[in-house]
């Protein structure tokens, strides 16, 4: 095996500087274990385009967040012709943007849950009861920013004056949101890995739902239950969903799709095509299950890598 440059670009200036962080530890480590050598870029600290004239071969992205995971970044990439991981501009743009990605999951009959947009333009005029009536929506919703991702932002509202206040909040953060119809049941979560679903995992948060903490904290004590506790026939149908909603938004490498099994069906929330890389996390864990240590799934991203993605 060769001996590879990687530039392993991390930290950033997203809400998920955090977790970048932390996942690119975890992947530093392993790219030296494969015998890589390893070249750390932090786009906090130096200018992006500082990357056109480091001597390497591959770029490992462990950002997360806006800049990172939402087509921007890829962008640069791209046009210093450096092979890269994870999704390319496009994908990583609608995978990001929830509006857009469920307007393709519904046009290509992945059920997703009922929902509605709003930005900027029409915070000053929203109508919520016409809205919901019209979108089919029906309490509990769930209020979110348009393009954040690791549950920043997302509340559960169970009536419309509760809609109503963190509307009041959220709408002051961010230039767009979307409602949407609160699923029950459980949740489900794939890895997939060049388009090919390796195993779906069920969590159980002790706190309301799978939110930021209940992701990257010990404390929070979620049950992580592999594989995840649904029958062959339903295991085999939720993997076959994601494959075909990581091809509608055409992603590479690896990625993440997050459902909700309720009444026998289920309701695809999200596509994540930076899913987490901390001990926590939950592509790594599905990987292991399915005989793939954390080093052969890092060694299998580098060799991924590529432009035109």
């Amino acid at each position: 095996m060769s001996k590879k440059k990687i530039i392993v670009i991390q930290g950033g200036t997203s809400k998920e500087r955090e977790i970048s962080l932390k996942t690119a530890r975890s992947c530093i480590k392993a790219i030296k274990k494969i015998g890589h050598k390893v070249i750390k870029f932090d786009p906090k600290f130096s200018s992006i385009f500082n990357i056109k004239n480091i001597d390497s071969d591959v770029i490992f992205n462990a950002l997360h967040g806006k800049n990172g995971e939402d087509g921007k970044i890829q962008c640069f990439f791209e046009y210093f012709r450096k092979p890269y991981t994870h999704s390319g501009v496009v994908s990583s743009m609608i995978a990001m943007n929830k509006h857009l990605s469920k307007q393709l999951f519904i046009n290509n009959k992945v059920k997703t849950p009922n929902y509605f947009y709003m930005d900027e333009k029409s915070y000053f005029n929203v109508n919520f009861i016409k809205k919901i009536k019209k979108n089919k929506i029906s309490f509990p919703v769930v209020i979110k920013p348009n393009d954040e991702g690791s549950s920043i932002g997302v509340k559960i509202c169970k009536n419309l004056k509760i809609l109503k206040k963190e509307f009041g909040v959220l709408k002051k953060k961010y230039k767009s949101l979307i409602v949407e119809t609160y699923i029950p049941g459980q949740e489900i979560q794939v890895a997939l890995m060049g388009g090919k679903a390796i195993g779906a995992i069920e969590l159980r948060p002790k706190r309301k739902f799978y939110d930021y903490k209940a992701k990257y904290t010990k404390s929070s004590k979620t049950d992580h239950i592999m594989p995840a506790e649904i029958s062959i026939k339903k295991y085999k149908e939720v993997l076959k969903i994601s494959e075909k909603a990581n091809k509608v938004l055409g992603c590479k490498g690896i990625a993440r799709c997050d459902f909700r099994f309720y009444k026998e069906t289920f309701f695809i929330l999200e596509l994540n095509t930076q899913p987490g890389m901390t001990d926590l996390s939950l592509v790594p864990e599905i990987a292991r299950f399915v005989k793939i240590p954390f080093v052969e799934l890092v060694k299998w991203m580098i060799n991924d890598a590529s432009l035109n993605r």
